[in-house]
């Protein structure tokens, strides 16, 4: 945590035109506390190749001189001085309510557009993203805290099925093809996704859920492949759960006539 002061930073609380504040300009001490802080209600936010969508940030800020104003956003990379991606680029002041009278506890939001073509160019930004907090006290000094939370940031992905013969008869073999794939930033579209375990999942015709019957590993390019015996009536899916870096994707169902 660094505690500034206003005069510092003035171009920056006026409207935020530079997005990292130069290391010499920092001194460590004490200052406004952050919590509650979500990014997107907590969920992982996942972009495909272009992809444009509104991000949300909200926090607490607290301190006993009273906050002035306040500011947050997303960073990437091993510090903020090295920084490889900041969104949004140029960080807008939050809207902050006051939670007491003397404004010594406030909440605040910002939502910021961001777009996958312009703001996510390199497929390494995927995964874990910092959230950054600075806020500005009624006596102006300026505290700035680097990792306040996290939030993942995920390439988008996709999965096919298609099970054959259909129709087929009882205790024969079915083949269950697919593939994987996933948005790739850096060139648009979107690229084969390999050596990752996708589910098989089968429902009966007439049940309410689907069931796993094994997992397989997705092959060069993205592909997939397995067998699986024809019992009865019902419909094939592939589910990929995600990982770090690339959000989960289920197929739609592909119904099999068994005789």
């Amino acid at each position: 945590m660094r505690v500034r002061t206003a005069a510092v930073l003035l171009a920056l609380a006026a409207c935020s035109s530079a997005s990292v504040v130069p290391a010499a300009a920092r001194t460590a001490s004490g200052g406004t506390v952050f919590s509650h802080v979500v990014v997107d209600g907590g969920k992982d936010v996942v972009f495909g190749p272009a992809t444009r969508r509104t991000v949300t940030i909200a926090w607490t800020a607290q301190d006993p001189d009273g906050v002035a104003a306040s500011w947050a956003y997303l960073w990437h990379g091993p510090d903020t001085d090295d920084a490889d991606g900041i969104l949004p680029l140029y960080p807008p002041a939050g809207t902050c309510a006051a939670v007491s009278a003397d404004r010594t506890t406030v909440t605040c939001t910002v939502a910021f557009v961001v777009d996958a073509a312009r703001d996510l160019r390199h497929d390494a930004l995927a995964g874990t993203w910092k959230v950054l907090a600075s806020a500005q006290d009624d006596g102006d000094d300026w505290t700035e805290t680097d990792v306040v939370a996290t939030a993942r940031l995920q390439r988008a992905a996709g999965v096919t099925v298609n099970a054959s013969p259909e129709p087929v008869r009882k205790g024969r073999t079915l083949a269950v093809t697919g593939r994987l794939t996933r948005a790739d930033w850096e060139r648009g579209g979107r690229g084969g996704y390999a050596g990752q375990p996708v589910r098989l999942q089968f429902r009966a015709k007439g049940g309410s859920a689907y069931t796993t019957l094994k997992t397989v590993r997705s092959l060069s390019g993205g592909a997939l492949k397995t067998t699986v015996a024809a019992r009865t009536d019902g419909w094939f899916r592939f589910l990929f759960p995600g990982t770090a870096t690339t959000g989960p994707a289920t197929a739609a169902g592909d119904f099999v006539d068994v005789r």
